[in-house]
C-alpha cells in the first residue's frame, strides 16, 4: 500500500497518528508525511522566520524515525485557506504520493488550519483523479479513502476504528520528541508534557480497544471511497 499522512502543523502527524504509520512502514508499506504549514507561530520568542526553518528540520528528522518520505509545503501558520492556490498545491500533493489511502485531520477538529486542510483533502483527493486539471505530478487514477484522525486530547471524537501500537507507541514518542522547540516550548509556556500527553491519549484508546496503547480513526462514507477490505494495519 501507498499511504499518504497530511498534517496542518509539524508534528500533527506525530501527535495524533504516528504509531499507525510506523505501523504500516513494519509492515514494508509505503508511507508519505506531508506538513502543509511551516509552523512559524508556534513560539512567543524566536522569531517566525527562524522557527520555520527550525521546525522544517525537526519535522524532517520525525519522518526518518518512522521511515515515511517527506514533503514540507510550507505555507503560511495560521492562515491556511481554501482558495485556488491552496488547493492546487494539495491536488499535486496526493498526485506525488498516489495513495491508496490518506490520513488527515477530523474536519471537527479545534484548530482552523486543521479544519481547512481537512477540507481541501477531501476536495483535492478527488480532483488528484480528474486528468484536465494540470498540475506538476501526473493525474491519480483512484479516489483514496480517507480515514480521520484523533483530534487533540481526543476531545468529540469517537473513534470506529482502532490500531493496536503497543509495538510502535516508542517510536511515535521518538518522532514526537524530534520537535524540540515544541517539546520545551509547551513545558515551558503551557506547562504541558506533550510526551506524557500524547502516551496518556494512546493508552486511554488502548483501554477502549483491548490493548496496551492504540490510535483511533473514523472513516469517510461517501462514494466512491468505500472499501470492503480493512486498509488501517
Amino acid at each position: 500500500m501507498r499511504v499518504l499522512a497530511v498534517g496542518a502543523h509539524p508534528d500533527d502527524l506525530e501527535i495524533a497518528c504516528a504509531g499507525t504509520l510506523a505501523k504500516y512502514v513494519e509492515d514494508n508499506h509505503k508511507v508519505t508525511m506531508a506538513y502543509v504549514t511551516n509552523g512559524e507561530m508556534g513560539h512567543f520568542q524566536i522569531p517566525p522566520r527562524e522557527l520555520a526553518r527550525i521546525r522544517e528540520e525537526e519535522a524532517r528528522k520525525a519522518a526518518e524515525v518512522i521511515g515515511a518520505e517527506f514533503i514540507w509545503l510550507g505555507l503560511p501558520d495560521e492562515f491556511i485557506f481554501h482558495d485556488l492556490v491552496t488547493r492546487m498545491k494539495i491536488i499535486d500533493v496526493v498526485r506525488e504520493a498516489k495513495p491508496d489511502l490518506i490520513i488527515t485531520h477530523s474536519p471537527n477538529d479545534y484548530h482552523p488550519d486543521h479544519v481547512e486542510v481537512s477540507n481541501i483533502i477531501f476536495a483535492a483527493s478527488f480532483l488528484s483523479s480528474i486528468p484536465h486539471i494540470e498540475t506538476k505530478h501526473g493525474f491519480h487514477e483512484k479516489v483514496p479513502p480517507i480515514s480521520y484522525m484523533d483530534t487533540l486530547a481526543g476531545v468529540g471524537f469517537q473513534p470506529e476504528e482502532y490500531v493496536d501500537i503497543t509495538g510502535t507507541i516508542d517510536r511515535k514518542l521518538e518522532a514526537l520528541a524530534q520537535h524540540e522547540s515544541q517539546v520545551k516550548w509547551l513545558r515551558e509556556h503551557d506547562r504541558i508534557d506533550i510526551l506524557d500527553f500524547v502516551k496518556t491519549v494512546a493508552k486511554f484508546r488502548g483501554i477502549q480497544a483491548g490493548v496496551p496503547y492504540a490510535e483511533g480513526f473514523v472513516g469517510f462514507k461517501g462514494w466512491p471511497r468505500l472499501k470492503t477490505e480493512r486498509l488501517l494495519p
